[in-house]
């Protein structure tokens, strides 16, 4: 069955779904944003770990060196 409404309710209806569009892309926004935030905080997380990764390698061949060349000058 078709029901027919006032002109009022119709606009009504229509604002309603203006409004829940408007707050459906707001959701969507920061939903997008937040995964964006996300995938940031991986990949600062991925650096920071090769960061420290490396300086621990460079330290240990640092260190190696310097003892092989006191052991070399003795």
């Amino acid at each position: 069955m078709t029901e027919t409404y006032s002109k009022s309710r119709q606009r009504a209806e229509v604002a309603f779904g203006d409004v829940q569009k408007q707050f459906f892309a707001k959701d969507k926004a920061v939903e997008e944003l937040d995964a964006f935030v996300l995938a940031r905080e991986a990949k600062t997380l991925r650096l920071r770990e090769a960061r420290l990764s490396k300086e621990l390698q460079d330290r240990a061949s640092a260190t190696s060196a310097l003892l092989a060349k006191r052991a070399r000058a003795r």
